[in-house]
C-alpha cells in the first residue's frame, strides 16, 4: 500500500479554518481529562456508598446496591451513552428536558457523557471496593463496634480507610478504563481525543497520523495515572498485607 505519510500535517489548518490540527487534537486531550477526571471523581464517592450498601447487614441496603451493580454494570456503555443522550431528556420534566437539549457544544454533550461514565463507573468501583472490604477480617468491625462506635463510624474510621489501600491496584486499572471509555463519547458528538482524532483524519486523510496522534494522547494520561496510583500504593502500602515488605523496599531504594 502506498501511503504519504506527512507528520507535517499536524501544522495544517484543521476543519475549522483557525486552529491546527495540533491545536485540535490538545484540546480533545483537555476534554478526555475533564471528562475523565469527572467521571473519576463521581464514581469513586459513589462506589463507595454502594459498596457499603453491598456489604451491609440490612438485607435491603444489600438488595438496593446490588440491584444497581447489576443493571449498570450488564448494561453496553454504548447503550446507556445514547440513553443518557437521547432519551433521558424525554423522560424529565419538560422545562428540565428542554434546557438539556439546548444546551450548545459542547456542554450538552459533555453532561450526558460524565453521567453516563459515572454511573457504570460507580458499579464497576463499588464492585472492587467491596472485594476489598470482604478482605479484611471481620474481627477489624467487630472491634469498632465493641469500643462503641456506630455502624456508619466503623465503616468510616476502621473498615473504609483500610479497604481503599487495599484495592489501590485493582482502582488503577478502573481509572485507566474511564479514560479509554470516554472515547464512546465521540457517538453523541462530544469531540474529545478520539473525537478529534477522527474529525482529522476525516477532512485531512491522513488516517494513521491522526491516530498515532490519539493513541500517544492516551499512552500519555493512562502513563500518568499509573504512576500517580503506584506512588500512592507505595505511600499507603498496608503493613501485614501480601507484598507489603516488597513495596517498602522500592519505595527505600527510589528515594
Amino acid at each position: 500500500m502506498n501511503y504519504d505519510w506527512s507528520w507535517t500535517v499536524f501544522v495544517d489548518l484543521s476543519s475549522n479554518g483557525v486552529d491546527t490540527y495540533l491545536y485540535t487534537l490538545l484540546m480533545g486531550v483537555g476534554w478526555t481529562l475533564a471528562l475523565s477526571l469527572s467521571a473519576g471523581v463521581i464514581s469513586l464517592f459513589f462506589g463507595s456508598i454502594v459498596a457499603v450498601l453491598r456489604t451491609a447487614p440490612s438485607v435491603w441496603l444489600h438488595f438496593i446496591g446490588t440491584v444497581y451493580v447489576e443493571i449498570f454494570r450488564n448494561i453496553p456503555l454504548l447503550v446507556q451513552m445514547f440513553l443518557w443522550y437521547f432519551v433521558l431528556p424525554e423522560v424529565l420534566p419538560k422545562d428540565w428536558g428542554d434546557a438539556l437539549k439546548q444546551m450548545g457544544q459542547p456542554w450538552g454533550q459533555f453532561i450526558p457523557a460524565v453521567l453516563c461514565l459515572s454511573f457504570y463507573g460507580t458499579a464497576r468501583l463499588a464492585e472492587t471496593l467491596r472485594a476489598g472490604i470482604q478482605s479484611l477480617p471481620r474481627g477489624q468491625g467487630q472491634a469498632g463496634t465493641a469500643m462503641g462506635l456506630t455502624p456508619l463510624q466503623v465503616y468510616r474510621y476502621v473498615i473504609m480507610p483500610q479497604a481503599y489501600r487495599i484495592v489501590i491496584p485493582p482502582l488503577t486499572s478502573e481509572f485507566m478504563g474511564i479514560v479509554k471509555y470516554s472515547s464512546v463519547a465521540l457517538t453523541i458528538g462530544l469531540l474529545e481525543l478520539t473525537g478529534q482524532a477522527r474529525a482529522m483524519q476525516e477532512f485531512s486523510f491522513h488516517i494513521f497520523e491522526a491516530f498515532s496522534a490519539a493513541t500517544a494522547g492516551y499512552l500519555a494520561i493512562n502513563g500518568c495515572v499509573v504512576m500517580a496510583m503506584h506512588y500512592l500504593e507505595r505511600h499507603f502500602a498496608l503493613p501485614g498485607r501480601i507484598g507489603w515488605k516488597a513495596r517498602m523496599k522500592l519505595s527505600g531504594s527510589a528515594s
